[in-house]
This record gives C-alpha cells, sequence and structure tokens, in this order.
C-alpha cells in the first residue's frame, strides 16, 4: 500500500514538474517617443585626388534634423569637373543642382596616357606542314612451330620423409 502511494504521488510530481516556462513581451514602463529626441545631427567630408591614376572625386554633407544638405564631385573620364549640389528638407524631396567646368576632350585612344587598352587580335602563324617521307622498317622474325614449344608437366610434390630413426640407444 505504501508503493502504491509513491508511485502516485512520483508521477503527479512528475507531471507537475513537466511544465514549461511561458514568455511574454512587454513594452517598457517609461517609453516615450518625441520627434525632437529623434534628431539626427552630423556632418562628414571626404576626397580622393590621386595623379597616377586620375582619380578625383569627393563628398561632403551634413544634416540638422530633417534638413540635410551636401554636395559631391567627380573627374570624368572626358575631361570635365562634374559638381553635384542637393539639399533635402522634410519631405520636399531630394533636390540637386548638377553643374560641369571646363570642356570635354576626346583624344584618340593613342594619345592617352591611362586610356581604356586597345585590343589587337593575335595574328595568326600558319606554315604549311612539310611532308616526311620514311618506309616502315620491315622486322622479319621466323614462326614458332608448334613442335618446338614445351608444355611444362607439372607433377604434385613427394613427401621427402623416411621412417623414424630410433633415437634411443
Amino acid at each position: 500500500m505504501d508503493a502504491k502511494v509513491l508511485l502516485v504521488l512520483g508521477v503527479v510530481g512528475c507531471a507537475a514538474a513537466d511544465r514549461r516556462p511561458t514568455y511574454s513581451y512587454n513594452e517598457p514602463d517609461s517609453f516615450e517617443y518625441s520627434a525632437e529626441s529623434s534628431e539626427a545631427k552630423y556632418d562628414f567630408r571626404y576626397a580622393v585626388k590621386d595623379d597616377y591614376s586620375g582619380n578625383d572625386f569627393g563628398h561632403q554633407e551634413s544634416r540638422d534634423g530633417d534638413r540635410t544638405q551636401g554636395s559631391y564631385y567627380v573627374q570624368l573620364p572626358d575631361g570635365r569637373l562634374q559638381k553635384v549640389t542637393y539639399y533635402v528638407d522634410g519631405d520636399s524631396g531630394y533636390v540637386a543642382e548638377v553643374s560641369y567646368e571646363g570642356e570635354a576632350r576626346y583624344d584618340s585612344a593613342e594619345s592617352r596616357e591611362y586610356g581604356r587598352p586597345v585590343y589587337s587580335p593575335p595574328r595568326p602563324v600558319y606554315s604549311q606542314p612539310r611532308p616526311v617521307y620514311s618506309q616502315p622498317r620491315r622486322v622479319y622474325s621466323s614462326p614458332e612451330s608448334e613442335e618446338s614449344l614445351e608444355i611444362p608437366v607439372y607433377s604434385s610434390a613427394r613427401p621427402i620423409y623416411g621412417p623414424p630413426r630410433p633415437t634411443y640407444g
């Protein structure tokens, strides 16, 4: 009887302990959103000028709240400098002004120092094959006759033992 009671209590204890924990997410109590606290403010700039490769470009931008303004420039392959000045004010969208400095030059490919490589396909090399006149070397050998072939005869090994020698005297 005591064993039955212990068995029932053990099963009930296992069933009660088998419950998995439940997790839930509640929003933090002290969370408040305001447009003033999310005002973005930054300022950055960079520039690259490499005389060897001909790269010349840069960018600068600043933001204060909803107002963003900036500009960038790039040296074009035709020799002109392209400048873009832009601003974004709230929901007005992206407003840009593009300008060019200099005059476009289109030089021939040979006169460019850092232009694209000019592709010229390789010239085919063809030479007519020379004929080779040679006769195959003839090799004669006498045929083997069936009589000269010896067929090996295999015999089973004979036991090499004799009567035992007496070791006593």
